[in-house]
């Protein structure tokens, strides 16, 4: 086995993994420091609080990003993206007619002759029959080669299962695969990719126009301008930045969108487990927030693993360079302290307290949340790793939970061969 990226585990390895990384937490009593939300006393909001919620309901109706949890997001993502699908295929179709149609005519101008009697033209027409040859039709997910990861989940029940029957190569391992469907409501597919269209595509315009601009984040935008992108996005538009479009606008556009989710991305259950972390120093402060990142649900997983890559991105652009020609190219001064600093209070939220408390617990927690986000944006990648070790405890986890399921794990997730199962089997039982 060979460490692998934490977003290619299964449904079922996933879940696993977030019970391993329990109990390390519990044995190294880090999870004490999850505070679990409690249903408290509901405040009463204040007429000015009412005025402005009432106003925001009114103005943004059903908003399809800002506001709304993150699993909602991802679900409106992928009804836009089935619908786009399903109008691309549409058009397919009828182009599709339009060709057929093109061609049949072009046949029976080939095949009538210039001259000679209703008679011999009907007999040309006739040796061989011209009707519209439509083409294959099918749609795209049907064919062979090309199923993505993300329409797997989309699939109906017997492309599924030709996909399976593609996929493994002996009979016995589809009645299993069949048979732990049927069991257990976790896949063993690959999770889909889960990131909001608008931090991919946030991302993607700050990556390609604006590393190298500088003070990103920190210079003020055009207020108008934002909010016009917002409501689009909420909307459901199909929007694209291009170059013309402003970097600094871009940026306050992201930073308000993790500003405004109801749950922080890093689930506020999570925030004293993460802050505790700042006194913990060396590897050791890096494996626990490995093991509090396994215990992220998928969708904020990802999303946190798009938002980290991107701003170590930035953060590598921070110091000016040298160009090939001898020219001094300036960095965006953007490090992966500044970076923390301000999206730190947007990703790490603890749970509100009472106003007597709040400013004093916020001051001490910020340095910290501060330090903890900067560690995230520095060794993103590491976090996100699941080391060999871990791998192994996730198959001895598996086996106590059902053990059929080491067999299709071993000889198709891990792609090892009979020799190398049976070694394991062995290795197995013998330090059991």
């Amino acid at each position: 086995m060979q460490p692998v990226h934490l977003h290619s585990l299964s449904e079922l390895e996933r879940a696993s993994l977030q019970r391993i990384a329990f109990y390390r937490l519990q044995e190294n009593h880090t999870i004490s420091a999850i505070n679990f939300p409690k249903a408290g006393p509901k405040q009463n909001k204040s007429i000015r609080s009412k005025l402005e919620s009432f106003s925001k309901e009114k103005k943004d109706c059903c908003p399809l990003a800002f506001g709304i949890p993150l699993s909602q997001v991802i679900a409106n993502d992928r009804a836009h993206k089935q619908m786009q699908e399903a109008v691309k295929g549409n058009r397919r179709v009828w182009l599709e007619v339009e060709a057929s149609v093109t061609e049949f005519r072009t046949q029976i101008q080939k095949k009538s002759p210039l001259g000679g009697s209703c008679v011999r033209s009907y007999e040309v027409l006739t040796d061989e029959p011209l009707s519209p040859i439509f083409l294959d039709r099918r749609s795209q997910s049907q064919r062979r080669g090309a199923v993505s990861v993300d329409s797997i989940t989309d699939l109906g029940d017997n492309t599924s299962r030709l996909l399976e029957a593609l996929q493994l190569s002996h009979p016995n391992e589809l009645d299993l695969r069949r048979t732990l469907e049927r069991k257990r409501m976790l896949s063993l597919n690959p999770i889909y990719r889960q990131v909001p269209r608008i931090v991919d595509r946030c991302c993607q315009h700050i990556e390609a126009y604006g590393l190298q601009t500088v003070g990103i984040f920190r210079v003020g935008s055009s207020k108008k301008r934002v909010q016009q992108l917002r409501e689009e996005f909420d909307q459901g538009l199909d929007v694209f930045l291009d170059e013309h479009q402003s970097v600094h606008e871009v940026a306050a556009l992201l930073k308000e969108f993790f500003r405004d989710m109801p749950d922080s991305l890093i689930p506020r259950k999570l925030y004293t487990a993460f802050v505790s972390t700042a006194s913990v120093k060396g590897m050791a402060q890096l494996l626990t927030l490995q093991l509090l990142v396994y215990l992220l649900p998928p969708c904020n997983s990802d999303t946190l693993y798009r938002l980290l890559q991107f701003l170590n991105k930035v953060a590598q652009h921070a110091e000016n360079v040298t160009g090939p020609d001898g020219q001094e190219i300036l960095g965006n001064k953007m490090t992966a302290s500044n970076l923390a600093t301000i999206f730190g209070p947007n990703l790490l939220q603890r749970e509100k307290l009472l106003e007597r408390e709040s400013s004093v617990m916020e001051i001490e927690d910020t340095t910290m949340v501060i330090l903890v986000v900067q560690r995230l944006i520095e060794n993103y990648e590491a976090l996100f790793t699941v080391s060999t070790e871990v791998q192994q405890d996730i198959l001895r986890n598996l086996f106590q939970t059902d053990p059929d399921v080491i067999d299709y794990l071993l000889r198709r997730k891990f792609k090892t061969t009979l020799l190398d199962t049976c070694k394991w089997w062995q290795w197995h039982l013998g330090t059991r």
